[in-house]
């Protein structure tokens, strides 16, 4: 079924005025190959994962296009709910999604990290210090396009239709059954730390400690000095960055007592791209070690969008080195 046909009513319908934006939010959370996606009432939200040790979520809001349409599956409510699930779950490739998305090509320039360090490249190279809108401006994307998307029942294939420049590109990409429902969860009742500053300062530390190529990137906090420090060990020596607490620097800081949490390096760095376009970021950890970042992204003409990841701490086996979780950070 052809799911811009005449046919029947698809469940869902949305139109873009400019598939670069769809293409920079998703390109955020590109680190694997599928993406389970979800179609809610209010917008569209894309979760990639690696081992359950690192989940990439991407919210679409529905204002991020100009025509959003959602009818509820019929079937979204069983006897045994006490309430209906209005949503649409499926995966898909993203990979395929991305490449769909840039049929028309996407103009692009190395940003201002790309020769310090390749893994954190192939950003929009117009980002200020703040990161954000620059990004999506048209002379860094190119001639906007127009993006129909369209989903017509379960099973049926995720229809994206482009327009540019009198030029029509129609793609149908296979869905398949959800391999996950839940999300890496966070203890939102009981943070251990909740922090807010300019992302392209975190984006600057962590690309700072690569220098060490570390395998694991620790993170403590404390109510006292110092604060906020992230630190690295590798075989090419040890690194630690320390963050003040002035309100200049750090916007929110609410930790209650000290807490020490290690992640893996490279788990942390699939967030890079995210870090570069965000304004904002928020870190919030919780009393199981999970982490989140939760990056606020403005998209120019379109208000602000948002990207999290989350990460599980990192545990160290038998006989593996503790370091890291046992350091004490000065």
């Amino acid at each position: 079924m052809n799911a811009f046909s005449n046919d029947a009513a698809p469940l869902f319908t949305a139109v873009s005025g400019s598939v670069r934006h769809l293409f920079q939010l998703l390109r955020c959370i590109n680190f694997a190959t599928k993406a389970q996606v979800r179609i809610t009432p209010e917008g569209l939200r894309f979760t990639v994962e690696e081992s359950r040790v690192v989940q990439g979520i991407a919210f679409l809001e529905k204002s991020l296009f100009t025509s959003y349409s959602y009818a509820p599956p019929a079937n979204s409510q069983t006897a045994d709910d006490d309430e209906a699930d209005d949503t649409a779950v499926f995966q898909i490739s993203l990979t395929a999604l991305l490449e769909t998305l840039q049929i028309f090509g996407v103009n692009e320039i190395k940003d201002r990290w790309a020769s310090r360090d390749p893994a954190y490249g192939g950003i929009t190279g117009a980002l200020g210090r703040g990161g954000g809108p620059a990004a999506f401006r048209d002379p860094v994307l190119g001639v906007k396009g127009v993006c129909r998307l369209s989903y017509a029942a379960k099973g049926e294939p995720l229809c994206v239709l482009l327009e540019e420049a009198g030029v029509t590109t129609t793609c149908e990409l296979v869905t398949y059954e959800p391999e996950y429902q839940e999300e890496i969860p966070l203890q939102r009742d009981a943070l251990t730390l909740k922090i807010i500053m300019r992302s392209n300062w975190l984006h600057d530390a962590v690309n700072e400690l690569s220098s060490t190529s570390p395998s694991r990137l620790t993170i403590a906090a404390s109510p006292s000095a110092p604060y906020l420090v992230l630190s690295s060990n590798g075989p090419l020596g040890s690194a630690a960055i320390e963050f003040s607490k002035d309100q200049q620097l750090l916007e929110t800081f609410q930790v209650p007592k000290r807490t020490v949490n290690t992640y893996k390096h490279s788990l942390i760095k699939e967030a890079a791209r995210a870090m570069s376009l965000a304004s904002k970021v928020s870190i919030r950890g919780d009393e199981q070690g999970v982490l989140s970042l939760q990056f606020m992204i403005e998209v120019e003409d379109f208000g602000v969008s948002f990207v999290e990841f989350r990460f599980v701490a990192f545990l160290p086996e038998d006989g593996e080195d503790e370091w890291e979780s046992n350091e004490e950070v000065s």
